[in-house]
């Protein structure tokens, strides 16, 4: 198309001026008034989608008929001012040349179909075409006159620029679709992996306790009473809780974008684990929350007095809390701030004493292992032992349901997708973890 635009463009005025004057004369009518009853032949002619094999071949035999036309005129004419009457022949003639003027109408109005259906396959833009701005413009009309005179005349018209707009050309550029959904970020979930792991076939975990241990044991004499010690035990129930969700979608668009399938499930099983990662951590006990490890945990109480004590040194003293109660702790649980304003501590000299800029080791801090998580809120610190004395029960692993039965699913065409798990949670030693609620450097 840009070649023949090219091709054309400079002859494209006065091949379109021909084109239309010549039907025009020979459909016996007023040039300007048929241009702009017919101005598709000249918005063809400019943008070049007549050809000029087409151009030539119209005006040659516009231009023909028009000679025989006239011709069987001035001789019909002459003959009549002598009383002779039009022969059978001539009338013939005559009537041969008015069917090929209609058949030229009627390619005049094919072109113009043409022009209007490429209109519509541009997508229905309401713009004005390089021919119809010719045809509306007034040095158009006056030009146009000027020819019919038998006078020259030059024509400049403005055509607007072809844009990326949407009422432009912009409606023809196609998007590049990337593949797949682009996901919100995921919190890396890590209290699980801290704890036992465990399995259930029941819905409540019972265990015995033991609560206490007075040992007597002493050195004796002979023939003499031995000391008596004492345990205490007590049943602890963990009973099963469930961490549910669901979500609805229409069944067409999981028919027509079978990826957004499991783009879905994995979302619905992210938010089960984000869910249970504060439970585990944080759950209240109540209802039907499971009893986390920092509700449970025993409140921090420094075993020693330190001057001037840093949040490194407040974690080394509850260490040794839970260590004095026996439970050595493996792994501190600490919120992002608190953990990167730790790192980035440094002596007198500026220079780090934990973190070092270019070290790619796994976070640690008094050889245990330090998870941090937004679970925990800033200012907050946990310390225990994890695998020691706490565990998780699965009842049942997270499972997918799909239904179109629920509620009036079926009759508006809706998929309920629902996903959901079962487990229990046991703190066996509440006093082998240690929590501190203002965790701000002070000891």
């Amino acid at each position: 198309m840009r070649n023949k635009f090219n091709k054309y463009l400079k002859p494209a005025f006065l091949m379109a001026v021909c084109l239309v004057a010549g039907v025009a004369q020979a459909a016996g009518a007023d040039v300007q008034a048929f241009v702009q009853a017919h101005p598709g032949i000249a918005s063809l002619a400019l943008v070049g989608l007549i050809g000029e094999t087409e151009i030539k071949g119209l005006e040659i035999a516009l231009a023909k008929i028009n000679d025989q036309v006239k011709e069987h005129g001035e001789k019909a004419l002459a003959e009549a001012k002598r009383g002779i009457d039009m022969s059978t022949s001539v009338k013939t003639t005559v009537d041969e040349l008015l069917v090929k003027q209609g058949e030229l109408v009627a390619q005049v109005t094919e072109l113009e179909q043409k022009a209007a259906r490429r209109g519509t396959e541009d997508g229905g833009a309401q713009l004005k075409s390089m021919g119809y701005q010719l045809i509306e413009s007034e040095d158009f009309k006056k030009s146009v006159g000027a020819l019919q005179e038998g006078k020259g005349g030059k024509l400049a018209i403005g055509v607007k620029a072809i844009t990326s707009a949407s009422n432009s050309a912009g409606q023809g550029v196609n998007p590049q679709v990337l593949p797949g959904v682009l996901t919100m970020p995921a919190r890396r979930l890590t209290i699980r992996d801290l704890v036992a792991p465990g399995r259930t076939a029941s819905n409540l975990v019972r265990y015995l306790k033991e609560t206490g241990f007075t040992n007597n044991a002493a050195p004796t004499g002979e023939g003499t009473r031995k000391p008596e010690s004492t345990i205490t035990y007590a049943l602890t129930d963990a009973s099963v809780k469930k961490i549910a969700h669901f979500i609805k979608a229409s069944s067409e668009i999981l028919e027509d974008f079978p990826a957004l399938q499991s783009q879905i499930d994995g979302r619905l099983t992210y938010g089960l684990d984000f869910i249970e990662e504060g439970q585990l951590l944080k759950g209240s006990g109540s209802g039907n929350n499971l009893n986390g490890i920092y509700t449970q945990a025993t409140a921090y109480s420094a075993p020693m007095a330190i001057t001037g004590a840093t949040r490194i040194d407040t974690l080394r003293l509850m260490l040794l809390q839970a260590e004095l109660a026996e439970y050595p702790s493996d792994g501190i649980v600490l919120n992002p701030i608190d953990w990167a304003g730790i790192e980035l501590t440094k002596d007198s000299t500026g220079q780090y004493i934990i973190g070092n800029p270019q070290g790619t080791l796994s976070p640690t801090l008094w050889s245990r292992p330090v998870v941090a998580t937004q679970a925990m809120t800033v200012d907050t610190a946990l310390v225990g032992a994890f695998k020691l004395a706490a565990q998780i029960f699965d009842r049942s692993d997270a499972g997918i349901v799909i239904s179109t039965e629920n509620e009036d699913d079926f009759v508006n065409n809706l998929v309920t997708i629902l996903i959901e798990r079962r487990l229990a949670f046991a703190v066996y030693r509440p006093e082998a973890f240690i929590k501190n609620a203002n965790f701000d450097g002070v000891a």
